[in-house]
């Protein structure tokens, strides 16, 4: 099987093949702008041949393809054209210029050989890399495609890359810029090291700062400073062309880093403005607020099973109904406006509707493909354990009769919130927990699931192909499956495992909006921000032999795909955010923890209510 017949849309015909008697320029302008690339290399070649109007290979890159190029980068400016579309483009380019390539390295040889000077076939080289411990890369991929396709050489190094590598990459490959990503809150310490690394090393390349957990703010703040040449926040892929554009371009160059260098001056003031700003409350005092729960008539429902339960090879046509497809349309940037946001009413959105419909098509039939193949394979873990709360901690048992007073076999520390509010409670996920000395015996649950197994193995085989546009969609539908999973087997808990929920009837979009008791919140996120509390339940549930999911240096789950979190089953369970801490819970923290301060306090970089 290969991934010719796996691709999104692989089997979709063009109705209307007249275009094909155009000459051979305005077929390929045609190739690109409407993304078919059925014929990127047979219209290449015939180009190719025609060597009395192109006398380089380069001339054909020059002329057809980035005069089709430059219309869909105009028509994505200006927002008649869609990031789909734009990949589809690129497919295209990456075909037409992958097959002129061998052409013009042999030319380059020549030319060099005869004097001694180096030819650029280029707008410039940009080195990108996913930090060090973190193995997200879809936005990373798809601002390269982008890149890609306005005639950028991009040198992509992939998942948890050292920061050697991205340095020394970009010494040999003679680089104009880097770019790093990371998803998870550790990768942006891991950022601030390369811009300490780069300024050390005497780098004067520009340093491009991109990923969910980054921002303008974080990158102005934290890692500006560290490094004296640009340092430059890029929000999508949208933005990125423009800024390695004006950074690349010596005429504008100098406009360009003197605005930015000023505009990051003023969110730096304005960043340290607010924090002088804000008032915490000590430790003690939010601990005397937090959030009560009346215990004297609580009766906890006793889980089916204490220990683990392993679901190998799930059946992933089960599902597929638990997808919810909100985030796959905003990884391809589409988002529909009032009162068309969401699925399915996207697809009744004038601007982007039509194209929503296509891509969402497009990833039905990759949908079908993998669950009849078997092209992915999904694994997952459930535990649920006897627990109590100690404090700010959940103290969890491997049987219920060591609940009164016996040592734990594991402990979930807690972190509280700080930061002075108008709501009287100051919450912390232990609150939820009946208290070890009310006598009672709650409980708590666990859970990791993946459905990125086999998913490199499609994205290689996609490689090979050149085609970016199946690579980014089987990346973005193992996320949902993943996803979807935890749904599904959440739903699972309630219903039968555990059975707090087991008269309960809901709708799939109904469990999307959290239309049930409990809650499961994940480590490295808002209600807990702590990324180290995965250790404990991975040693306590042993998940990495049970289910191959295993952490990273950066605690970053790989499979990429995975989810993992803690269940709490009492109905005045929520979700919330610790928000900004101050130095004495992270001292308290780092006790009960048993951990150096200083450990805590990178760990939790992005939730310290001061400079350290």
């Amino acid at each position: 099987m290969t991934s010719r017949n796996l691709g999104a849309g692989a089997k979709k015909a063009v109705a209307d093949e007249s275009w094909r008697k155009e000459s051979v320029e305005d077929r390929l302008e045609y190739s690109l702008v409407k993304g078919i690339d059925k014929y990127a290399v047979e219209d290449t070649e015939e180009a190719r041949q025609n060597t009395e109007r192109y006398k380089r290979p380069l001339h054909i890159i020059e002329g057809p393809l980035m005069k089709g190029m430059s219309i869909v980068g105009d028509l994505f400016g200006a927002g008649k054209m869609f990031l789909p579309q734009v990949i589809k483009s690129a497919r295209v380019m990456k075909k037409a210029v992958g097959h002129l390539i061998p052409f013009m390295e042999k030319e380059k040889e020549e030319t060099q050989k005869a004097t001694g000077q180096e030819v650029a076939f280029n707008n410039g080289t940009i080195v990108l890399a996913t930090v060090k411990g973190d193995v997200h890369d879809i936005g990373k991929n798809i601002v390269g495609v982008v890149l890609g396709c306005n005639n950028y050489r991009v040198i992509d190094l992939g998942v948890m890359t050292p920061c050697e590598k991205i340095l020394q990459t970009a010494i040999q490959e003679k680089a104009d810029i880097v770019g790093l990503s990371g998803l998870i809150t550790p990768s942006l310490d891991e950022m601030i090291h390369v811009a300490k690394e780069m300024e050390r090393l005497g780098f004067s390349l520009p340093l491009l700062i991109g990923g969910a957990t980054t921002s303008k703010t974080h990158t102005a703040v934290k890692i500006a400073p560290c490094y004296s040449s640009p340092t430059i926040h890029v929000l999508d892929a949208s933005k990125s062309v423009v800024v390695c554009s004006s950074l690349i371009d010596e005429d504008r160059y100098d406009d360009y880093v003197e605005e930015v260098k000023e505009e990051y001056e003023e969110v730096r003031e304005d960043h340290y403005d607010s924090l002088k700003d804000r008032k915490y409350l000590s430790l003690s005092e939010v601990r005397k607020r937090k959030f009560e729960i009346d215990w004297s008539n609580f009766e906890p429902v006793e889980p089916s099973f204490i220990g683990t339960k392993v679901y190998e090879d799930y059946d992933l046509s089960l599902l597929v109904p638990y997808i919810d497809w909100k985030p796959f349309f905003d990884v391809w940037q589409l988002r529909g406006r009032y009162p068309n946001r969401g699925y399915p009413k996207i697809f009744n959105d004038k601007l982007v509707g039509e194209e929503a419909k296509k891509v969402y098509d497009d990833a039905q039939d990759m949908l079908k493909k993998v669950v009849d193949q078997k092209l992915l394979r999904a694994s997952g873990i459930v535990g649920l354990y006897p627990a109590n709360s100690v404090g700010d901690d959940i103290h969890v048992f491997s049987d219920r009769e060591t609940t009164s007073g016996g040592k734990p076999d594991a402990v979930f520390y807690g972190l509280r919130q700080q930061a002075e509010k108008e709501s009287e409670h100051y919450t912390c996920l232990s609150d939820f927990i009946a208290p070890q000395e009310t006598g009672i015996t709650d409980y708590v649950g666990g859970f990791a699931v993946s459905a990125g197994f086999g998913r490199e193995e499609m994205c290689r085989q996609f490689e090979e192909e050149m085609d970016d546009y199946s690579i980014i969609m089987i990346k973005a539908l193992a996320d949902r499956l993943a996803e979807a999973f935890a749904e599904e087997l959440h739903e699972r808990v309630r219903k039968e495992l555990w059975g707090y929920g087991n008269t309960e009837n809901l709708e799939v979009n109904e469990l999307h909006k959290v239309n049930y008791d409990g809650i499961r919140p994940a480590a490295g996120y808002p209600s807990q921000p702590d990324h180290t509390e995965k250790e404990s339940m991975w040693k306590l549930m042993d998940i990495e032999s049970s289910t191959g999911i295993h952490l990273t240096e950066s605690l970053a789950m790989d499979p990429a795909a995975s989810v993992s979190g803690l269940y709490f089953a009492h109905p005045k369970s929520f979700y919330f955010g610790v928000g900004k801490i101050a130095k004495d819970q992270v001292e308290d923290y780092a006790a009960r923890k048993q951990m150096e301060v200083k450990d805590v306090e990178k760990w939790l970089r992005p939730n310290l209510s001061y400079d350290c």
